[in-house]
């Protein structure tokens, strides 16, 4: 007999026709008609090479084979139920597990003095590891578990991902304290007369924002380019240089650097930073409680 042959349904039509001895009992217990029972009996002699039940004025009376049978399909039957209903608790105080999310320096700015900060206090044995989501693989990498989340604005990731939004973000123009544009509101010309920083996120959606900014046919002097946004306080602080940023980099910036930031100029759309995991781990215990840790902490 080959495994692959063997209909589940009918085992558990045994089962209950083991325990019970009427074919009418168990078509009513499994929500079968007693045609249906009968021909998985049918299917099931045909299959054993057994009558295994015969008719009685007892009922159905199992054979011997049948009664060898019962104890071992029944054991089978309870391990995959079990199996099917168990789930893995995750305990976050005794957890030793490490979860590896990706987000851009953005994200270990702004997030992860407060997430681990709260890891410390719920679950002091997890570890986090970062890296970059502009990888251009984050996806196969989220689908075979390698990493467990992805934090920013990330419209390649789509089929096969659940998301949930955390928060909105405005752009906004952010220079040293002292800087000529150090006043109550910036103008489109003042943005064009001044030097640009300029951070080049590839791989998120931060370049809607070099878009946005050509297509209105606005021209920037940009004597600095780079890929992150980590040593953009430093240069800022020393120069007279401006930059376009997300608001909530801005405010997070302003005190250990001196900087200040107004609204920006162009009219710019907010951007959504969302929390994104692939759904084979939906109900992963461990990332379902990683997951809510998060919205709680950052969600608007």
């Amino acid at each position: 007999m080959d495994l692959k042959d063997i209909d589940l349904n009918l085992l558990v039509v045994f089962q209950q026709l083991y325990m019970e001895r009427r074919v009418s009992v168990v078509a009513e217990k499994l929500g079968l008609t007693q045609p249906a029972v009968s021909n998985a009996l049918s299917r099931l002699r045909k299959m054993m090479d057994d009558e295994l039940f015969l008719r009685t004025g007892r009922g159905m009376e199992p054979t011997p084979y049948a009664s060898q049978l019962a104890e071992p399909i029944a054991y089978a039957l309870a391990t995959i139920r079990e199996t099917l209903e168990r789930r893995v608790e995750f305990d976050p105080a005794h957890s030793t597990r490490r979860f590896t999310i990706a987000m851009t320096d953005l994200g270990v700015i702004h997030l992860l003095p407060r997430l681990m900060s709260t890891l410390a206090l719920m679950a002091p044995g997890v570890t986090i590891s970062t890296v970059r989501n502009t990888a251009s693989d984050l996806g196969e990498d989220m689908e075979a578990g390698r990493v467990d989340f992805a934090i920013g604005l990330l419209p390649q990731l789509k089929s096969g991902f659940f998301q949930r939004r955390l928060f909105k973000q405005r752009y906004v123009c952010m220079f040293r304290s002292g800087h000529a544009l150090d006043r109550k509101k910036i103008t489109v010309k003042d943005f064009e007369s001044a030097q640009h920083a300029v951070v080049i996120a590839g791989g998120t959606g931060h370049a809607m924002l070099d878009q946005t900014i050509e297509r209105r046919g606005i021209t920037r002097k940009v004597m600095l380019t780079v890929p992150h946004f980590v040593a953009l306080g430093h240069i800022l602080a020393s120069t007279d240089m401006i930059a376009s940023v997300p608001e909530r980099y801005a405010r997070e910036s302003m005190q250990p650097f001196g900087l200040k930031y107004l609204p920006h100029p162009v009219p710019l759309p907010e951007f959504g930073v969302s929390l994104f995991w692939h759904a084979k781990f939906n109900r992963e215990p461990g990332s379902l409680w990683l997951r809510k840790a998060v919205l709680d902490l950052f969600s608007d």
